[in-house]
């Protein structure tokens, strides 16, 4: 996967959220919401440790802009974010009418990770962005942080 030269501070703002949710006992996942002229619009990192297993960075991206943008807004919108979207994610994602998704790593590479550290499979299957939202543009892996994103998940499960 090659994006943009453009895009690359975004990825590389969503691993930094990674890492400070990390950093305060929480999964490592990040995600930035990107406006079409280019601008952060909000971000966010999970916050699955407080009990609320929802509170996901993509949904709370969803939850934003649905508030916050019109649908023309959230359409021309990108969702950039350090992991795939799981498929409450991509539902939300796909309902509110966000545009593009480009992460750093797959669920895919996700769960070979996890399964490699042998954490047990989540009470939810996991599925590509495209089975759950098959009109949602999506782009990734992006190897230029996945290794950093593989860190950050070995870190977390290590403990």
């Amino acid at each position: 996967m090659v994006v943009k030269d453009t895009e690359l501070p975004y990825l590389r703002r969503c691993v930094e959220l990674a890492e400070a949710a990390l950093d305060a006992g929480d999964e490592p996942f990040g995600s930035v919401l990107v406006g079409a002229d280019g601008e952060i619009l909000a971000e966010d990192h999970n916050r699955v440790a407080s009990g609320d297993r929802t509170r996901h960075p993509e949904f709370e991206l969803a939850r934003w802009s649905a508030a916050h943008l019109s649908p023309r807004e959230r359409a021309a919108a990108t969702v950039y974010t350090s992991g795939e979207h799981c498929p409450m994610c991509a539902a939300a994602h796909a309902w509110v009418g966000l545009g593009r998704i480009v992460y750093v790593a797959s669920s895919r590479q996700l769960a070979q990770w996890l399964d490699e550290l042998g954490v047990p499979a989540p009470p939810v299957r996991t599925l590509p962005v495209g089975e759950i939202a098959p009109g949602v543009a999506v782009e990734g892996p992006v190897p230029e942080f996945t290794e950093r994103v593989r860190q950050l998940h070995h870190r977390f499960h290590q403990r």
